[in-house]
């Protein structure tokens, strides 16, 4: 297996695009992240003795229709199944609730892909000793429309481009929730307030940690980023973004061109987080229809006991944070309990041994054992005040 440098995905490298490029083989899960990686590195969009496609991608092979088919599978057999009727109405009850969101996030996030370049990304956070990266990161994770795995590919990514370990921690605590796409996708389960509460509260743990991580680095805690600066110390993104719009061509053409940057930019989006989302609201609609509700109320519950319970769940489950939404609105709908359900969204991503992981072999053991040291009493604490604040 292999990981998509541009989107984060693991592909299968028989099934993948693959480019060799400076004596190197990547791979790629889309022809839109193929090009866009040819685009970052000037490299010909046409190198057929270079570029190959191991084995022909069919759709049986596409996550999205595999995990699609089962569901559809499942809500017709429950016609003539009543045991299955349950989970049949729980599922369309979350499709009708968020079907908008989900189409106007994949949008949103097209765009974002499309006209927002990554070279902006690692100028905003490649400056050393200077406070205002832990906000930049946490600005920017707002402008990436990539679930928390895909995340973590681009979070090492600038961490080799120079981007302090303070700003990574903080823009791979912050972008899982705080961008935009999932935004809409919380407000459409939640609410606008209580969904405001999650994404303000995600930020605010992603500062606070930030700026606990950059002690820790003044302390010599953490590991401190050796990898040198690639970004021209003279680039500008204010600059950059007057040279794009003066030479924007405001023309039919463009615009159709635009439209289609913007199309293959919510595709791939959609490649990569669209299956997550439907397993989530499988998930959520069989806990919804076959998990008593006592046993929400009893183990899951607005109490420390049930905080804690949520905690463990969330450290165990490992899905997507597209994913994982759903399973927290059912937490929500079936205690009330708002802080459980921060906290089983974000203790997902600051306990996740994946992240734990590239972290621990990318960027520092140190690291890795002090991001859930520093971020899980937050998130309790947090948690907490959520459940006092929304009874």
């Amino acid at each position: 297996m292999a990981q998509d440098p541009i989107c984060g995905m693991t592909v299968n490298e028989k099934d993948a695009l693959e480019l060799s490029y400076q004596g190197q083989s990547y791979y790629f899960c889309s022809p839109h992240c193929l090009s866009k990686f040819k685009k970052e590195h000037n490299i010909p969009e046409r190198t057929p003795a270079q570029e190959k496609k191991k084995s022909k991608r069919t759709i049986l092979k596409n996550k999205t229709f595999i995990v699609s088919s089962i569901l559809i599978v499942l809500c017709v057999i429950s016609y003539v199944t009543p045991l299955l009727e349950p989970f049949r109405i729980a599922f369309f009850d979350y499709f009708k609730m968020i079907w908008w969101a989900i189409l106007l996030g994949l949008v949103l996030g097209g765009i974002i892909d499309y006209y927002i370049p990554r070279e902006y990304i690692s100028s905003l956070l490649a400056q050393e000793g200077k406070k205002k990266n832990i906000f930049n990161a946490v600005i920017l994770g707002f402008f990436m429309s990539v679930c928390s795995h895909g995340i973590l590919a681009l979070a090492i990514q600038l961490h080799k481009k120079g981007a302090s370990t303070p700003s990574v921690v903080a823009f791979l605590l912050a972008s899982p929730w705080a961008n935009l796409p999932l935004t809409i996708m919380l407000i459409g389960f939640f609410g606008l307030v209580k969904a405001l509460y999650i994404i303000m509260v995600a930020i605010i743990v992603a500062i606070i940690t930030g700026f606990i991580f950059e002690f820790l680095e003044s302390k010599d805690l953490i590991e401190k980023n050796k990898n040198s600066f690639e970004v021209g110390k003279d680039f500008s993104v204010k600059k950059d973004i007057k040279q794009r719009w003066k030479a924007y061509r405001w023309s039919f053409n463009q615009f159709k061109e635009d439209l289609k940057g913007i199309s293959r930019g919510s595709v791939s989006l959609s490649a990569m987080v669209l299956w997550w989302i439907l397993i989530g609201m499988g998930l959520a609609s069989l806990a919804g229809a076959y998990i008593p509700r006592n046993f929400f109320y009893q183990y899951m519950g607005p109490t420390t006991l049930g905080l804690v319970i949520t905690l463990i769940l969330a450290t165990i489950l490992e899905v997507c944070s597209e994913g994982t939404a759903p399973l927290a609105f059912e937490i929500f709908k079936q205690t009330g309990a708002l802080g459980n359900s921060f906290v089983f969204l974000m203790a997902g991503v600051a306990t996740d041994y994946t992240e734990i992981g590239l972290l621990w072999h990318n960027v520092g053991k140190r690291t890795a054992i002090w991001l859930p040291i520093v971020t899980i009493p937050q998130i309790i604490i947090f948690g907490i005040i959520a459940n006092i604040i929304f009874k």
